[in-house]
This record gives C-alpha cells, structure tokens and sequence, in this order.
C-alpha cells in the first residue's frame, strides 16, 4: 500500500480542524461491493476524502477526528486467521495507522458505541453516495435515510473543498504519473486503431495498457466512432473508414489520483476536409481557452471565451450566423457544444463531485447557470494557483437535438438550419488535456500527446 510520508497527512488533519473548528468529524470509508454474489467483488476504490486525510487504501475502516478534544481515531479489524488463509497475511491495523500518523486504533464495531456517547456533540459528516453508508449513518445518528444528505455538513464540506482543490508537488507528481500512463493508452489506441476492428477491441487494448503500467481506469473509457454521443459506453461498433473514432480515457496511478484525456482521430490515416475544418474550430478555442488560464479569472468566463471561438468558426462554414456575442449570450451555440468546457481533477476524475457542484465549483456569489449547456458547466469559480482542472471543448452534431431546435425554430436568427442539415450525419470531435495553474498562467500536466492535425495523422500512417 503506498501512501505519502505521515507528515502529509498530519498537516492536512490539522489544517482541517482549523478550518472546522470544532465537532466530530466523522470519515467512512468505503466497503468491499458485491458484483453478482457476497464473495465476487468489484475492483475496490476507497473513497477519496478517506484517502486524501488517512491515506488507506483498504475496505472496512471508518475513522473520526475529535476537534475539541485532539482525539484521532481509525476504527477496523485485524484480518482473522480464515481471511489470511484467503487473502494472505497484511501489517496489522496498527501498524498501518502508524505509518500515517494515527496513533489509537479501535475495532470497527465500537464506532457506533463512540457516537453514541458523544450524540450531543455536533458530528459532522460527508454526504453518502453509497446505500451501505447512508444506513450505517441512519442507524448510527439516528436519521432517517431520506433525510441523511441534506443533514450533511457544509461546513465540513467547504472544509474538504478548500484543501483538497489546492494540489501540492506531491499531488502533481501522482497526477503526472497518471497522466503519463494516459497518454500511453491514446497512443496505444491511436497506433493501432484499423478499419474493421471493434471498439471495444481498443478497449482491451487501453485498458490493457493501463494495467501494464501500474495503473487502473480512472472512469470508464469513451471509445467510440458516434462522438456525437458525450457519454457513449456502447464499444459494438466496427470502425469504417471516413468515420472518427473518439477517444476520451485515463488512468488511476497506484495512490489513486486520475488523469483524463480525450482526443478524436480518423479511423483512416487522414481526416477528410469537413473533418480538419471542424477540427480546426476545436482546436482554435481550445488553444483560446488555455492561453486565457491564470489565478483570478473565472472558469466560467474561460468556457465562454471557448464558445465564442466556437461560433467563429461555425460562423465561417455557415453553420451560424448573426451577432456572435448575441448568439452566445443567449446560448445558440449550445446546439453544437452542450457541456461545460471542462472540471476539476485529483483524486477523482471529476474531482469531489460527491460533495456537490454547488461547493467545489461555485460558490454563494456565483450560482450554477439552469441555462441548456451552462447547466452542464461543473466548474465557474475563480481559478486559484494550484488548481487542477482539464479543458474539453467540442463540437457535436446531435440529430434529435437538431430536429428539436429546427422543429421549435429556436434560435434561428443564428443558426442556419439548411446548412446544419449537410453535418447531420458527421459525428462529433472533442479534445482535453489537463492543466495546472500556476502563479501567472498554466501548465500541461504529463507528457505532451499529439494535438495538432498534422501529428494525429502522422501517428495514423504509421
């Protein structure tokens, strides 16, 4: 089990009492999940907050931080002799506490005993995103289930979301290594991606190579010649030439930090010239919006300025037309980009979206947009050196969107349907990689992966 040094997670225990000030800070962690039978698990992820403060990358432990009284404690068991038999022998519980600063141990089954003594204190918790935690924090507070997330401490997620946003160099080296594992994966897709294979055929192949690394998935991969579709998890296809194939994956490294990566490439050794002209666009805001990154501005004016690109170029083919910042402002461009321009990333791909939007990319000030595309839009806030964050931008042509829009003529005055009508059929491009912030700008994270035109086909001859 790798963690980093127990001074780390001193500091950050420590700085999260300050920021509390006061309470129980109650930690689960996460359980072994049951794929079609008690025994048969799914590959076990810890939760990330867990992770981020106790550094534990095992099932079965919860762990409290006692703020008035300076009290730590990681409650677990001890592997009994029949689970070594299975299993083989692991460092005692004690043992491992030590190795990240956690001097008492308890077993697990005295948790809810400690609670109970200290009811009249103010426990503060995370909100739940698994069933088994919401019922062991309803039985345990005495809350009713339905009422467990909205019990759930702001202050302690803010808390959470203030320290875990700013990422150290010894975050950056675990997100590069990441990285770095990712972009074997888009080469290895890239290298050998042929007409007539099956998509998920490369999705052997990256997740192969994510193995061979030391690495696991960081989200399950998009590989998909219907880029059209954001989230595509169908891998049925065959690959014909004249189509994109888009590819949007990444890479746990060992600590368990992400790396994400999308890049959209021709299934053939060369883009067609519809294909390079919205590719073009693509590329044209997402070099816009990473020139705009520094501490200070918003993402939300970021991903504006991308869309604006977007809409020049849409506007050059035809596709729009009219007042660009008019068209902008009222969200015609949406027909062709939906989502946000990009996220945070850390220890999740999406980084702390169980503790919610409203807090890790908002803020009081700064509500979340209701508005079609804004809506999707995970991060607005100001960005702060130290941030972690991808930029996604892209172009999707979507025929039941179109039919819809064409049907209610929303937006026409921009939009020229007659034109959109010839890229019904064309799919969609999308490309990101992730950036950090730093003092005046920002700066890529892991080894540069093939962007431009020219090298995506390059890598497509070999």
């Amino acid at each position: 089990m790798s963690t980093f040094p127990k001074d780390t997670y001193i500091e950050r225990r420590n700085r999260l009492k300050q920021k509390v000030g006061t309470g129980i800070l109650l930690f689960l962690g996460n359980e072994e999940s049951s794929s079609n039978f008690k025994d048969n698990w799914y590959p076990f992820r810890q939760d990330s907050s867990f992770l981020y403060f106790f550094g534990l990358d095992m099932p079965g432990l919860a762990a409290i931080i006692d703020i008035d009284q300076d009290l730590e404690i990681i409650f677990g068991d001890n592997l009994t002799t029949v689970e070594v038999i299975w299993q083989g022998a692991h460092p005692p519980l004690s043992e491992l506490a030590e190795a990240v600063g956690i001097k008492i141990t308890k077993p697990r089954n005295e948790l809810p005993e400690f609670l109970g003594k200290n009811s009249k204190l103010q426990i503060h918790f995370l909100p739940p995103y698994r069933s088994e935690n919401t019922q062991k924090l309803a039985e345990w507070l005495a809350i009713p289930n339905a009422e467990i997330s909205s019990r759930a401490s702001v202050d302690f997620i803010k808390a959470v979301v203030a320290l875990r946003s700013i990422k150290t160099e010894e975050e950056i080296k675990e997100i590069n290594k990441a990285v770095n594992i990712s972009v074997s994966m888009h080469k290895k897709a890239m290298k050998e991606a042929k007409p007539g294979m099956k998509e998920y055929q490369l999705l052997g192949l990256v997740n192969g190579e994510a193995l061979a690394l030391g690495g696991h998935l960081s989200f399950p991969p998009i590989i998909t010649i219907n880029g059209q579709i954001l989230h595509n998890h169908n891998y049925s296809n065959t690959l014909i030439p004249g189509k994109m194939l888009l590819g949007d994956f990444g890479a746990e490294s060992a600590m368990r930090y992400a790396g994400d990566i999308t890049r959209t490439f021709p299934v053939g050794p060369e883009f067609s010239s519809s294909q390079k002209e919205i590719y073009r666009i693509v590329l044209s805001a997402y070099q816009a919006a990473v020139a705009a990154l520094k501490p200070g501005i918003r993402f939300k004016e970021v991903h504006l300025l991308a869309c604006r690109k977007l809409a020049e170029g849409l506007k050059e083919l035809g596709l729009m037309k009219g007042n660009l910042d008019d068209a902008v402002e009222s969200g015609a461009h949406a027909l062709f980009f939906q989502c946000g321009l990009g996220h945070m990333m850390g220890l999740d791909v999406h980084d702390m979206e169980d503790l919610g939007e409203e807090y890790v990319g908002y803020t009081d000030e700064l509500k979340k947009s209701k508005a079609f595309g804004l809506r999707s839009l995970r991060l607005g806030k100001e960005l702060e050196k130290g941030y972690v964050i991808t930029i996604e931008p892209g172009i999707y042509f979507i025929p039941q969107l179109i039919d819809q829009w064409q049907a209610d003529n929303l937006h026409s005055e921009y939009i020229n349907y007659e034109k959109v009508a010839e890229y019904r059929d064309f799919g969609g491009i999308r490309v990101e990689d992730a950036y950090l912030i730093t003092d005046s700008g920002s700066q890529i994270l892991g080894d540069p992966l093939e962007i431009e035109i020219e090298d995506v086909e390059r890598i497509r001859k070999q």
